[in-house]
C-alpha cells in the first residue's frame, strides 16, 4: 500500500497542463487536461476544507503573504488574500497583480448580534402566519429601523459611502420609484463571472420586505426585472439574460427591499436555499394569480423559512410562541 501512495504522490509534481477543462463550485474546483510522462492525464484541484485546529486557523491572518481590500462600509470590509510566502518575481510577472485563494470578510468592532449569526446553532423551520406576521414580526421589523439598522443602506443610496464601488445606478432622485443601484455581494470575489452576485437596492424606501408586495407593485416588479438584467449584461457583456437568477430574501437580512442577481451556475448554498430564497418571477406570478383587488398582497400569506436558534427572531418569537403552544409549527 505504501508503493502504491508513494507512486501517486510522486505523479501529481510531473503533471504537464494543456488546458483548462471546467471550473465549477464558484471557481473553488478545476478541471485540467494534460500529460504526464507524455500520456495522458486528466487532474481535478479542489479547495479542501480548513482543518479544526485552532492553532492553524490562529496564524492565518499573520502568515498573510497578500492582502487587498476590495471594499468597506462602517464596520465591514471584504478583502482577497494570498496565504504562504510570496515570491516578488512571479508575483510581478502575474497580470492581475496577485492571485488569492482565500476570500476574507472583517466585522470590526462586532456585536453579540455578529456573533450569533455566525456560530454553530441549530436551525428550526418556522410558519409565520398572517397573524404573527402583524402582531410580532411587523413590530419588530419597525424596532430594527428605529434602532438606525438601515443608515449604512441609506448612505450608500445617497451617495456618501461605497460610490467606488457602485457597479450601476439610475441618477439618485431622477427614476422615481424605479431607481436603483448594483453593488457586488460581500461573498463575491467581483471576478469569477460564473460565481456572480450582486445586489440591487431600490431607491423607495415604502418596502421593506417581500412582505409589502402587492398586486398593485406587479408592474413595477416586472419593469425592475427587467431594468436589473438588462444593467447587469450591459456591466459584463459576456453574461447573457437567461444566465440569471433573480431573487429576495425572507428574513432578509435588513429591511430595506433589495434583490439578489446570481449567475445561474453559482451552485445553491444557504443564500439560495429553500427557506431562504423566493424567486422574483414566483413572487410575481403569486401576486397575479392572488384573489383581491390591487391591495392585495403577500401580508396576507403565510410564509415558512428557517430560523438559527440563536436568532432574536427565535428567540423573542418563536420560541415563545412554541412553549405556549401559540406556534403554527
Amino acid at each position: 500500500m505504501a508503493e502504491f501512495n508513494a507512486r501517486a504522490e510522486a505523479l501529481v509534481p510531473k503533471f504537464q497542463l494543456e488546458r483548462v477543462l471546467n471550473q465549477d463550485q464558484a471557481g473553488r474546483r478545476t478541471s485540467m487536461y494534460g500529460t504526464i510522462d507524455k500520456e495522458p492525464a486528466l487532474l481535478v484541484v479542489e479547495r479542501a476544507p480548513f482543518p479544526t485546529s485552532d492553532k492553524y486557523l490562529g496564524r492565518i491572518p499573520s502568515s498573510l503573504a497578500k492582502l487587498k481590500n476590495l471594499g468597506a462600509n462602517d464596520i465591514y470590509s471584504w478583502s482577497m488574500a494570498r496565504t504562504g510566502s510570496d515570491d516578488e518575481e512571479e508575483s510581478y510577472k502575474e497580470k492581475a497583480g496577485f492571485f488569492a485563494d482565500l476570500k476574507i470578510n472583517l466585522i470590526y468592532p462586532c456585536t453579540e448580534t455578529h456573533v450569533k449569526k455566525y456560530s454553530k446553532q441549530q436551525v428550526r423551520f418556522v410558519t409565520e402566519t398572517p397573524e404573527i406576521y402583524r402582531d410580532s414580526i411587523r413590530p419588530y421589523m419597525q424596532s430594527k429601523r428605529d434602532q438606525g439598522r438601515l443608515n449604512w443602506v441609506f448612505n450608500i443610496i445617497e451617495g456618501r459611502k461605497e460610490v467606488e464601488d457602485v457597479i450601476y445606478r439610475t441618477k439618485l432622485g431622477e427614476a422615481g420609484d424605479e431607481g436603483f443601484l448594483l453593488l457586488p455581494d460581500l461573498n463575491w470575489d467581483r471576478s469569477t463571472l460564473e460565481a456572480l452576485h450582486l445586489l440591487a437596492i431600490v431607491e423607495r424606501r415604502d418596502i421593506w420586505s417581500l412582505r409589502d408586495l402587492k398586486k398593485k407593485h406587479i408592474p413595477w416588479l416586472e419593469h425592475m426585472k427587467n431594468k436589473l438584467i438588462s444593467a447587469t449584461v450591459k456591466t459584463y457583456p459576456s453574461i447573457e439574460p437567461d444566465q440569471l437568477k433573480l431573487y429576495v430574501h425572507y428574513q432578509p437580512t435588513y429591511y430595506h427591499f433589495h434583490i439578489h442577481i446570481v449567475h445561474v451556475a453559482l451552485e445553491a448554498g444557504a443564500t439560495q436555499a429553500t427557506g431562504k430564497a423566493f424567486g422574483l418571477d414566483v413572487l410575481i406570478e403569486m401576486l397575479k394569480v392572488m384573489a383581491g383587488d390591487e391591495k392585495a398582497g403577500m401580508d396576507a400569506v403565510s410564509m415558512t423559512y428557517t430560523l438559527g436558534e440563536a436568532s432574536e427572531l427565535w428567540t423573542e418569537v418563536y420560541e415563545p410562541l412554541k412553549k405556549s403552544g401559540r406556534a403554527s409549527r
